[in-house]
């Protein structure tokens, strides 16, 4: 295990009965002794970014949803985005993969989007995930998630709802193992 695992996958599992996380895929964004935050990439709303940024972005054309990220902050919205020149300070999450750390960080994102830059690849959250000081070493040690390093190929691709089948196979592979999924969201 990763000292940190930040900028890595997490998988849930058979045995992790919440069900905001029935197949969900997390990207750690951060994970340390204050505790570990991430964003589920594979549940998209059936909100709009145009719906959600209508009070303050005209975003004419733009279809991409509003993912829900996690049950945490849901009132809450983040962008991880590919424009490096905007997070002057930041670190790449992943090569050429940013969190919008700051506010004025994703309205820059999103200015630019409603402007037309066609280079922008991004993708919104409502809500995080999020877990207290040493919560998820437990439920790692319980095999409530799979885990492999993220990539940024993964991160946004267009269709997010066979990503939990395609990394679950990646950390089989890796670990010689692949659990069986449950169609029960209880039992995940």
């Amino acid at each position: 295990m990763p000292k940190s695992l930040r900028a890595h996958f997490l998988m849930a599992v058979k045995g992790l009965r919440d069900p905001h996380f029935f197949k969900s895929v997390v990207l750690m964004v951060e994970d340390g002794e204050n505790g570990s935050m991430g964003l589920i990439l594979n549940q998209p709303s059936k909100t709009s970014v145009q719906e959600a940024l209508t009070d303050h972005f005209d975003l004419p054309g733009i279809k991409d949803l509003v993912y829900t990220g996690g049950p945490v902050e849901p009132s809450a919205l983040f962008i991880l985005h590919n424009a490096g020149d905007v997070e002057f300070n930041e670190q790449p999450l992943l090569p050429g993969l940013y969190v919008g750390s700051t506010a004025n960080a994703f309205q820059d994102v999103v200015q630019r989007i409603a402007d037309g830059d066609k280079d922008i690849k991004f993708r919104i959250f409502r809500g995080c995930a999020g877990w207290a000081p040493y919560q998820l070493q437990g439920e790692l040690a319980r095999g409530d998630w799979l885990t492999v390093p993220a990539t940024a190929e993964h991160v946004l691709q267009d269709d997010p709802y066979d990503l939990w089948e395609q990394l679950v196979e990646i950390a089989g592979r890796q670990s010689g193992v692949v659990p069986a999924s449950n169609g029960n969201p209880e039992l995940n």
